[in-house]
């Protein structure tokens, strides 16, 4: 039997929807305006068309760089944040004991100290090992989101029908080969959700890379965007240009992907 949808419900959704989506019409509407018609009217629509901000973005930004090294730490951090996060919780998981007990409990400790207070000693660190302005050092800072991910995966690994592990276990399969073959392929969906939940992480991100990045050469995208904001005056319409050309990788990186994050939480809500 089909479920009816309360018109009441559809009418709060609908003005949420317009809310959310007031600032993003802001930026987007007046990124195709000049600074005096926007100061004029920053809310009605251009009355012609203007693309000289984003003609003066693409000739004074080097965007391309930019994106390539957002793209590098970006995909390298979710490699081995995946890696790392999902051996742990699996080798957690295959060992229960009261020690991995005490043990989760102290990681989960971690998210209690905020992450700002962890900045100056985290930079004496890297300036030891020579890290400091490097997309490595970025790589590793962002690597702590493991944790996190460890989190989300132990759950998804506790509803594994551990039968089949038993099974490949009699048959002589070792440690790896039962996490490579058998765990990993059954947890591809939590997999894909938290890929995509630090990819949105760490692609806008802006306090990390902002401490441990100095090199122009270096900068993000994010660093980008901050870096187009004058000391004494700001082109708001060139700021907003940049804001909407960083935004367009991750909304359509959202969309591809949206049905990862559904079909992720669904299926690790469920026991199999």
């Amino acid at each position: 039997m089909k479920q009816r949808r309360s018109p009441v419900t559809s009418v709060v959704m609908i003005l949420l929807a317009c809310l959310v989506g007031v600032p993003l019409y802001y930026i987007v509407v007046n990124t195709l305006k000049t600074q005096e018609e926007m100061t004029r009217s920053p809310l009605a629509l251009p009355t012609q068309l203007f693309l000289g901000n984003y003609q003066q973005i693409f000739e004074t930004v080097p965007l391309g760089r930019s994106f390539v090294n957002t793209l590098i730490v970006t995909v390298a951090s979710i490699v081995v944040m995946l890696f790392v996060g999902s051996t742990a919780a699996y080798a957690m998981a295959m060992r229960a004991s009261r020690f991995n007990r005490i043990f989760g409990a102290l990681l989960l400790l971690g998210f209690v100290v905020p992450g700002q207070s962890t900045l100056i000693p985290l930079y004496r660190l890297l300036v030891d090992v020579e890290l400091v302005d490097t997309l490595r050092g970025l790589v590793v800072i962002y690597t702590g989101g493991s944790i996190f991910v460890y989190f989300l995966i132990q759950g998804y690994i506790s509803r594994l029908p551990f039968e089949i592990i038993e099974a490949a276990r009699i048959d002589g399969a070792g440690p790896f080969q039962i996490y490579w073959r058998i765990v990993l392929p059954l947890i591809r969906p939590i997999l894909a959700t938290v890929g995509v939940f630090q990819t949105m992480w760490i692609w806008n991100d802006f306090i990390t890379p902002s401490v441990f990045l100095s090199s122009p050469e270096k900068a993000t995208l994010v660093l980008q965007v901050y870096r187009s904001v004058g000391e004494f005056s700001t082109d708001w319409p060139g700021f907003m240009t940049m804001s909407v050309l960083v935004l367009i990788p991750m909304v359509v990186f959202f969309i591809l992907t949206q049905r990862h994050i559904v079909d992720g939480l669904l299926a690790g809500s469920v026991k199999s």
